[in-house]
């Protein structure tokens, strides 16, 4: 089972944004923030927030990774690369 936790950071790493500014966008204390992630059932709600904040569906949270593609580093939108 791929932990959620790991996904969060590692979505957060793609589109260059720190834990900091996840938690402004939700609103709380990165330190609140980090007490939730290291929680060991945070409410489904936070995640549904956390989710809603990274705009992805609270599913792929909980998701293998897909390596068929990369995301933009600035916007975080999913590109496909095409051979000529």
């Amino acid at each position: 089972m791929l932990d959620f936790r790991t996904t969060i950071k590692d979505i957060c790493k793609e589109r260059g944004i720190t834990q900091k500014e996840l938690a402004d966008s939700l609103n709380i204390s990165d330190i609140s923030l980090n007490k939730t992630l290291r929680g060991k059932y945070p409410q489904l709600q936070t995640l549904e927030k956390i989710a809603n904040a990274l705009n992805i569906p609270i599913s792929e949270l909980f998701e293998k990774p897909k390596t068929n593609g990369f995301n933009c580093p600035n916007c975080g939108i999913k590109l496909k690369l095409e051979k000529d």
